[in-house]
């Protein structure tokens, strides 16, 4: 089980950036229409773990159930997270681990999540 630590990310640009205590363990890939395509790999945190350190604009898109509100930079295109609900009401975030720059790219494991039956 990885520890919990505080991880940097940003978009492409540099616009936005974040930082989130999470632990990388439990990441998700998923197979719905978004992430797929976009290649996503998932981390969830409580939203109060997560915060802003690059307060660039971003651009909302909601898709489906219209619950999940994606973030990304209108810029560069790069979307670093996603706001939402847990099944429980708590606030979460959703960090595409992609976009965490001080992690080597491929240094995870992810399960797959069958999404796109939901």
């Amino acid at each position: 089980m990885s520890e919990t630590k505080t991880h940097a990310g940003s978009c492409h640009c540099g616009a936005v950036a974040y930082e989130v205590e999470t632990g990388l363990d439990g990441l998700a890939e998923c197979n719905c229409s978004h992430c797929l395509r976009k290649g996503f790999v998932l981390a969830f945190a409580p939203r109060s773990a997560f915060r802003l350190t690059r307060d660039g604009p971003t651009t909302e898109y909601r898709f489906h159930a219209h619950k999940i509100a994606h973030q990304f930079c209108p810029t560069c295109g790069v979307q670093p997270f996603a706001y939402g609900t847990m099944p429980d009401g708590s606030e979460t975030v959703a960090i595409n681990v992609r976009t965490l720059t001080d992690i080597e790219p491929w240094s995870w494991d992810a399960k797959r999540v069958n999404g796109r039956d939901f």
